[in-house]
């Protein structure tokens, strides 16, 4: 079978390798394994522009190179309209090549992808809506259009749509997904240590506003004025670090915050297992991976109620839907750190809910999906 994969997420090639985003590249791995060619339609750097990537451990058959663009300004604009039309007819010379066409989105080039696979309504497809796919959310025009050729099974014909959550009322094309990061062999049952010396906070994701890690720093700082013995470690990168860097300074938290920057899989997973809870007050989602592996390791997760969030909590048994109200907040946490009893049946739940989804059953259901 020849796999073709249509992603706004850019390959890198540097030291004639080629790279991807990490997290990409564990699902790529998978994808590869059962198909006999892979081909990729997408852009390409020159840098990794500080993504934390990964090397791609397997030989590209062929990939159709699209060009990167936006519309920041007027010229942008108009550059765009070029780039469109040539992306357009590279996409549909790279789908005319494929046995299976497999879409990634949100994202510019998935919108164009959802488009030009209109045209070949006989060959076999499949996407995944790696957004949030909550019909009731608000979001830009292109996500709503692109959700609705992907449900509508007029215009999208052999495809199976992979989406995050389970949703009422969807056509019949669309299959509840998620993404795994840790095999069935490494499933054990963690206890937490109880509350007396430290009580331990993890985030981890981009430092950018639409993670809003400013608000978990600030509820750690709640906690502090409240004589709790808390730490946080804030893992990841971005445009917000310095703003967070003087947050710290100005307000005297650097013994109890620290930024760690990008991390290995490894070191994250230790601290996983070791801390209490895993914050992410986020403005949207598709599959929180963070919150997925923090409940793998009994983290109890503390969050934002978008997107199938609610779902993987079962509406609060598993973990806290943040209010993004610090007071309301405070009083959620600081009832779990009181009653620890209601902390440690929470941290049980969210390990036995998350250790169902293993790379071992993702793997198993990506073979079910291609080679339908």
């Amino acid at each position: 079978m020849k796999l073709l994969i249509v992603s706004t997420a850019p390959l890198i090639y540097k030291d004639n390798s080629c790279y991807a985003y990490s997290p990409y590249v564990n699902e790529l791995i998978l994808l590869e394994k059962f198909s006999k060619k892979i081909f990729f339609c997408c852009p390409v750097w020159d840098k990794d522009k500080k993504l934390l990537i990964s090397k791609i451990p397997f030989d590209i058959d062929k990939h159709f190179k699209l060009i990167d663009s936006n519309i920041s300004s007027f010229p942008n604009f108009v550059k765009a309209i070029f780039c469109s039309i040539y992306n357009f007819f590279i996409l549909f010379k790279a789908m005319e090549t494929a046995d299976h066409i497999h879409l990634r989105c949100p994202g510019n080039i998935g919108l164009m992808g959802c488009l030009v696979q209109i045209f070949f309504p006989k060959k076999i497809k499949s996407a995944k809506y790696a957004g949030n796919w909550d019909p009731k959310s608000k979001q830009p025009w292109t996500y709503k259009l692109q959700k609705y050729i992907l449900s509508n099974t007029f215009l999208t014909r052999n495809m199976q749509v992979l989406v995050y959550g389970e949703w009422e009322n969807q056509s019949r094309n669309i299959k509840s997904f998620f993404t795994a990061t840790y095999s069935d062999s490494e499933r054990k049952e963690i206890q937490k240590e109880n509350f007396q010396s430290k009580i331990r906070f993890l985030f981890v994701g981009s430092l950018v506003s639409g993670k809003n890690p400013l608000y978990a720093i600030q509820l750690i700082e709640e906690l502090i004025k409240n004589d709790k013995k808390v730490i946080l470690n804030i893992y990841g990168e971005g445009n917000q670090k310095n703003i967070l860097e003087n947050y710290i300074d100005k307000n005297q938290l650097g013994n109890h915050i620290f930024l760690l920057g990008n991390q290995d899989k490894e070191t994250i997973k230790k601290d996983y297992q070791e801390s209490h809870f895993v914050i992410l007050p986020s403005q949207s989602e598709g599959w929180p991976k963070a919150i997925a592996e923090g409940m793998f390791w009994g983290c109890v997760p503390i969050v934002t109620g978008v997107s199938c969030i609610p779902f993987m909590l079962d509406y609060g048994k598993r973990g806290v839907l943040l209010a993004i109200d610090l007071k309301k907040d405070i009083v959620q946490v600081e009832k779990l750190i009181l009653h620890e009893n209601v902390f440690f049946e929470k941290s049980k739940l969210a390990q036995q809910w998350s250790q169902k989804y293993t790379t071992d059953f993702f793997e198993s259901e990506i073979k079910m999906i291609l080679t339908k």
